[in-house]
Parts: C-alpha cells; structure tokens; sequence
C-alpha cells in the first residue's frame, strides 16, 4: 500500500480532489476544487504507485520546480506545489480547450492549417524560451489551444531551464523524451540546446502535413539513433498538394545539425506567417532522401564525433561540491559531521554549487522492493530525508540540489555522477578504522582512491563505541 496514493474525494492541502481525468505515463490527473479559487482546478499528482522508476519521481520533482516560475497565457497558471515530504502535486489552471491530439488524429491537414497550427506553437516557444525553460517533449498531447486560440504547454517533467540544476541530466544516462519527437541532440544526452524544440515542432509538422512520422516509431536505441544520419522522405513525395514553402520549413527544423535549423522559434513563426518571404532551397524541391553513399558519410562521421560535454549545472554556476550523505540510522553521527564540514566549505569558498548525493544501494541477488513496511516509496523516502539533513545549511534553490541513485555499488554511483558532472570536489564520510573494514575496503576509501577531483575524507567516530570503550575502562 503506497501512502502517497491519491482518491477522489480526500481533502489535500484544502483541496477536494475528484474525478480521475487521465493517467500518463508519469503522472495522475484529478480534477479538483477549492473555496478561494472560482471554477475547476487541474490536480496533478506522480504515477509511483506501482513502480519504482526513479525517473517518474525526478520529473515530477523538475516539474514542481519549473512550472511555478513560468506565467504567461502559454503556460497553466500554478496555484500550489505540495512536497514529497508530504504529498507531492500540483494544483493549477483548468485550461479551457482541447489538446492537439484530435486535429493530430485527422491528419493530413490542409498546409495552410498546418501552417497556422505551427504558429500558434512557435509563438508559445518563444515566450518559454524567454523565460530559459526548453521544452524537451513537445508533442500533440502536451499542446492545448485554449478555447480563446492561443496554444499552452503543458507538462513539465522532462523540461530544463536554463538557470537550474537539471536532475535528469544529472542523475540519468538515457536519452529523455517521446521517441517520435526526440531532437538529435537529446539522442546524444544533450539537453542543453532550445533549438531541440525547433526539430520537435518540425516532427509535428510533418505529421500534421502528411499523415506520417518522419522517423517512424522507434522502439530502441539504436533505432533513435537513425536520425542522426538517415533524413526523412520529403513531405512533397507523400503528398503532392504540400506547397514548396511548407516543405522548406519542415525539413529545416529537421536538420540533424542545429546550426542549420531555425535559430529561434521567432524566425520560425514569421516564416509560417510569410510564404512569399521564405528562401527557398534545394530542401523545397527535393523529392527523394540522400542516397546510401550520403547516409554511410554521415553515419560515419557521427560515430567519430566525441560524446557530449554534460551540462547538467549551468557554465556560471561557480565549482561544484558532490557531498555523498550517507543516511543509514546508525550512522547519524556521521552524517552530521558531513553537514559540519560542508558548512565551512560554503564558508571558505566563493560561489558553491551543492549537489547533495545519496546511494540506495540495489541487490544483485534480490528484487527491490520500491515500498517500504509503511508503505513509503523508499526513493521519495530518501529524498525527503536528504532534504531534511541539508536545510540548517540554509541554501537558495538555486545553490543545491538532491539526489537519490540508485546503484548495486555505492562507490560507483558516487565516481560516476562526479565524473559526468565534472565536479571539482567531493566530500565524503568516512567511518571509524576497523579491521574489518581494512580487510574489505571501504566506499570512501574507493572513492578516495578512483575520484576524478579532489576528495575530502570526514572521519567520525561512533560516539556509542567511545561510550562502550570509556565503560569497559
């Protein structure tokens, strides 16, 4: 039984949930009311209810940190934001109108509609990018036309913004996104490009335009990875009506590389508005893909390009201190010598960025189980707690973030996301001297021994086993 579960007819935070509206993949959607708002609210809660995918719990926790700093007619309006450390949601704006997903159902559109379709959602980028929030999954059903005409995102688990820590970059090594839609970019774990969504409204736009996906539906990894160098079979080829300037514009937001698609969704919309100003290329009259010869350089100059730098803290975040906080009861002692410690780091240094790090260790042997004996996801668990244990440090948002890996080899899971997130220290505990542990090794001495930064080992003593000591004296 999962405590976080969510009925209609309970009482949250003052308000009376409903109806169950829909289920996606990360998320439950109510609706909801409550007496200082007029008219209903949307009530969203995360699917953790039957799985342990941490992804679904770092999403949702992007999203609560995302929406609330957006405004505007593009985006729902936030009213509240609960806490995993009690219930997690987010109440906010019933949207008058539909998703995109019944016009998307009838295509292929006539190309003036699909060039009006493609306005009204260049135009609700251009204010998400001013307020440096990249989408990341733009998509039919994450698009709604408001009942007055104005397209607003919704959905915000997969979405980056510019100036905050991104944990699924972060903590995760796959591609995130709807595969349909996924940028190259996002296929090499770049999240850092807002010219990803220029490439997925062009994905839409094919498919509105065509009735088809330019890239299929991919089930694997490898079959994402196609796009890099296979380009899709011009729009003018499956329908003969498609004007060259609407195949110029689609194929240039399809552009493997960025440089060469729209640089803004501004310069997007005003070609969809201007047929007769649009620069017609080779792209509007091509009618068949590249050749195989083509597809074969490509292929191979994709396989020597070098992964991508992470950027998972932005340029001018200033050094990056992993602090690897262990949790276990019996080690408390250590835990607070750790936040002692970390409190002079933040006080001898300049700008600090914290990523507060904690492993739950998996069994190689064993199945995890997600809940715990009181029916707590034990990632949520872990993530609260960590948050409790940093907040005497007092950080803004924008100077810490938290996370839970899971891994079968705690060392491992610290020296990955160090290296991946080019820390430039780490700070670890260390536990009394045994022989035991001399014998065995150690998570702190591994890290100590492997790290790709400096590494500052905190020794502590069981304050119970001086106790014992001082007692048998």
């Amino acid at each position: 039984m999962n405590r976080m579960e969510v009925t209609p007819g309970e009482t949250i935070d003052g308000y009376l949930v409903g109806e169950q509206l829909h289920v996606g993949g990360m998320a439950i959607i109510f609706r909801a009311s409550h007496p200082d708002i007029p008219g209903p609210v949307l009530f969203k809660v995360p699917k953790i209810q039957d799985g342990e995918d941490p992804t679904v719990i770092v999403g949702f926790e992007m999203e609560m940190m995302i929406l609330p700093r957006l405004s505007g007619v593009h985006v729902p309006k936030v009213y509240s934001v609960g806490d995993y450390a009690s219930r997690p949601y987010i109440a906010m704006e019933f949207v008058q109108g539909d998703t995109l997903y019944p016009t998307f159902e009838r295509s292929p559109l006539p190309p003036m509609e699909v060039a009006a379709i493609g306005v009204k959602v260049a135009t609700a980028l251009i204010e998400l990018h001013k307020q440096k929030v990249i989408h990341h999954d733009i998509k039919p059903s994450n698009i709604m036309i408001r009942d007055t005409g104005e397209a607003c995102f919704i959905d915000f688990g997969l979405s980056r913004h510019r100036e905050m820590p991104d944990l699924l970059e972060a903590e995760f090594r796959l591609p995130m996104g709807t595969a349909p839609y996924i940028s190259p970019e996002q296929v090499r774990q770049n999240r850092a490009d807002p010219r990803s969504d220029i490439f997925s409204l062009g994905v839409l736009l094919y498919h509105l335009a065509t009735g088809e996906r330019p890239f299929g539906l991919p089930r694997s990894q490898q079959a994402l990875k196609t796009r890099l160098w296979r380009d899709p079979i011009p729009p003018r080829k499956i329908r003969k009506d498609i004007p060259p300037f609407l195949q110029e514009i689609i194929l240039r937001c399809l552009e493997v590389d960025p440089a060469k698609r729209f640089q803004t969704p501004a310069r997007l919309a005003f070609a969809l508005q201007n047929p007769d100003a649009v620069l017609l290329t080779e792209r509007a009259e091509r009618m068949n893909r590249n050749g195989i010869i083509t597809a074969l350089r490509r292929w191979l100059r994709v396989r020597a390009l070098p992964p991508p730098e992470p950027q998972a803290y932005a340029p001018n975040s200033g050094s990056i201190v992993l602090v690897a906080v262990n949790l276990d009861e019996d080690l408390e002692y250590l835990a607070e010598a750790v936040r002692v410690h970390t409190e002079r780091v933040l006080g001898s240094s300049g700008d600090v960025r914290l990523a507060c790090v904690n492993v739950l260790k998996l069994s190689a042997v064993f199945v995890h189980d997600p809940f715990d004996a009181e029916g707590r996801n034990i990632h949520v668990q872990r993530l609260v707690e960590l948050k409790d244990w940093a907040r005497p440090l007092g950080l803004a948002t924008d100077k810490i973030s938290f996370h839970v890996l899971e891994h079968m080899d705690p060392a491992e899971a610290i020296l990955e996301f160090a290296s991946k997130n080019h820390a430039d220290q780490i700070v670890v505990g260390a536990k009394g001297r045994s022989q035991m542990r001399r014998f065995l090794g150690s998570v702190s001495s591994e890290v100590a021994a492997r790290a790709p930064c400096s590494v500052t080992l905190v020794r502590a003593t069981d304050p119970r086993s001086i106790k014992q000591e001082a007692n048998a004296g």
